[in-house]
This record gives C-alpha cells, sequence and structure tokens, in this order.
C-alpha cells in the first residue's frame, strides 16, 4: 500500500468525539458483576495475563522463577496467556516453558522507543524467533507516525511481520502485537489511525504501550482500539486481538478491561487467543481476590511470591 494510499484511508476514517468517548468509556466502568460471573471473569484474566518483566536489572533466575510461578498459578486456576522478556532472555524462557503451552513473548526492535534501524530490529526479531519466541512485541516509530511519514511505520511492521517467520508454532512464525504507545500519539484520532495502520500492516495484535510511558492503558483509548478491531473485522474480514498494558494492577483494573471487551468488541474476543493483558503486578492480585472468593478470607500479600 501507497503512502498516498495510506494517508487516505487512515484521514478518511471518521474523527473521534473525545467527550463521548470518554464518557462512554466512564460509564462502562461503572458495571458490577456477581459473584458466580465475577468468579469466572477472574479464571478467564488469569488466563489472558503476559506475565511480563521489563528493568535492566532482570537475571535469568528471575525470568525462570517468573516462568514457575506463569505455569503454577495456583491449585486449579489456569496458567497465564504468554511471558514476556527482553530478547536476550528469551532462550532461558523457552526453555523453562517447553511443554506447558504458555507462550513466549519478547519485546525485540529496540524497545521502548523504538530508535534504531530496520535491519537491527530486524536482526533483533529473527533472533528472538530462533530462540523460541512464540509473539513479538513491536514498537512503532513514533516520530514518523507523528511527521506524518505512515508509509515509513508501515513498511517497517510488513518487514517485521516477515521476520517472524520461522520454526515455532509448528511453522507458522511468532505472532505480532505491534505496540502504539497511545502516550506519544496526543489525540484519540491519532490512537485511531494507528490502530488501523497497524491491522492494516499486518499486525496479529495491536498494544497500547510499553508501559514506560503514561498515560498507557486509559479506558477510553482501550475502548477506541476495541472499536477498531470490531470495525476492522467487520470492514476487511481479519480478526486482529487487543493488549492493554501499563497501569492495569487490580482484579478490578482486569475486570473492567472484560466489561470493555464485551460490550464493545463483543464475546469472541473474550479469549486469550484475542485479547491479553500485560502486567507484572496485576496476577498477585488476581490470585488473592480468587482465594478470597473460594474461601472468604484474604490471604496476606505474602502468600503469593513476589515480583
Amino acid at each position: 500500500m501507497s503512502s498516498t494510499q495510506l494517508r487516505g484511508v487512515l484521514h478518511g476514517l471518521p474523527g473521534v468525539d473525545q467527550v463521548g468517548q470518554d464518557a462512554r468509556a466512564a460509564r462502562l466502568g461503572t458495571r458490577s458483576i456477581k459473584n458466580e460471573a465475577k468468579a469466572r471473569a477472574i479464571d478467564l484474566a488469569i488466563s489472558m495475563v503476559d506475565l511480563t518483566t521489563l528493568e535492566g536489572a532482570d537475571t535469568p533466575g528471575k525470568v525462570r522463577a517468573m516462568c514457575t510461578k506463569a505455569v503454577r498459578t495456583a491449585p486449579g486456576a489456569p496458567t497465564v496467556a504468554a511471558v514476556c522478556v527482553y530478547p536476550d532472555l528469551v532462550k532461558i524462557a523457552a526453555d523453562e516453558l517447553s511443554g506447558s503451552g504458555v507462550g513466549i513473548a519478547s519485546v525485540a526492535t529496540a524497545f521502548p522507543a523504538g530508535r534504531a534501524p530496520l535491519a537491527v530490529k530486524l536482526e533483533d526479531t529473527r533472533q528472538a524467533v530462533a530462540d523460541g519466541a512464540t509473539e513479538i512485541d513491536m514498537v512503532i516509530d513514533r516520530g514518523a507516525f507523528l511527521a506524518g511519514n505512515y508509509g515509513k511505520v508501515f513498511e517497517e511492521i510488513v518487514a517485521v511481520k516477515e521476520a517472524c517467520a520461522g520454526s515455532v508454532n509448528g511453522g507458522e512464525g511468532a505472532h505480532l502485537k505491534v505496540i502504539l504507545e497511545t502516550g506519544e500519539l496526543v489525540t484519540y484520532d491519532n490512537v485511531r489511525r494507528a490502530s488501523w495502520l497497524a491491522m492494516l500492516a499486518g499486525g496479529d495484535f495491536i498494544k497500547t504501550s510499553t508501559g514506560k510511558i503514561q498515560p498507557a492503558a486509559t479506558a477510553p483509548v482501550v475502548a477506541l482500539m476495541l472499536q477498531a478491531v470490531r470495525d476492522f473485522r467487520a470492514e476487511r474480514g481479519r480478526m486482529v486481538g487487543v493488549k492493554p498494558a501499563g497501569g492495569i494492577r487490580t482484579t478490578k483494573d482486569a475486570i473492567k478491561q472484560l466489561v470493555l471487551v464485551n460490550e464493545i468488541a463483543g464475546p469472541d474476543w473474550l479469549d486469550p487467543h484475542w485479547f491479553r493483558i500485560g502486567a507484572s503486578t496485576l496476577l498477585n492480585d488476581l490470585l488473592m481476590q480468587r482465594q478470597k472468593l473460594a474461601t472468604g478470607v484474604y490471604s496476606g500479600p505474602d502468600y503469593f511470591t513476589l515480583d
């Protein structure tokens, strides 16, 4: 798709009513659910978590411990969807998670700034896939996007998608999650355009943020991205997932996300194949709330491993 065609499509999208978008997201955030539904929602949220550690001080030991936690969440509870680590730690995670069914996501492409030559980003991606990554979380070049250079952003996503091809997933290659870093996109119109650009370029998921920039996964932004994937499937016939990340720390936060999914995109997206929650501390709260529903009492925070 040429730059002119992209500009025509992206600037032909309807504008976002900011006041209306904020109001609808706030309204949906007040929904409450009964305990029986809450128990199902907690387990669903656990199964959607991308358990994440993205710190400069990450060690192989920390990653191994996180992988154990990802699989052995709690008796009767599901495993998380994936662990998410830096590319140099993918092999550690892949060895620990072999045969578990838990995915290995890696933030390749010069995360979190994305300021690197394309050749570096592609080599970063290929190496992560070769080491066992089943999912790649790439960051877009926000500077190029904000400068209106949509063609460059589109071409980079296409190239990274091609680099995701490999021997994982039974030969399917790694899935590509495209991080928009919505906190730097300034306007809701830009969030909608970036979402469509990422989907048109072949992204399997669109993701709100790196978790390094605030605001991150705000309810209006997640709602807008859910509208985008819903409309994209209706117009283009392809289903794309959504991953909010950054600031989702409590069970209440997670359930609000599930309400948004159900009410805006629809129940087809209430599945870890199509909706993920990127988080590092959320899992503990989900497990604590799960135990509270089962036993009637809270466990102390030290009952679960600290991340």
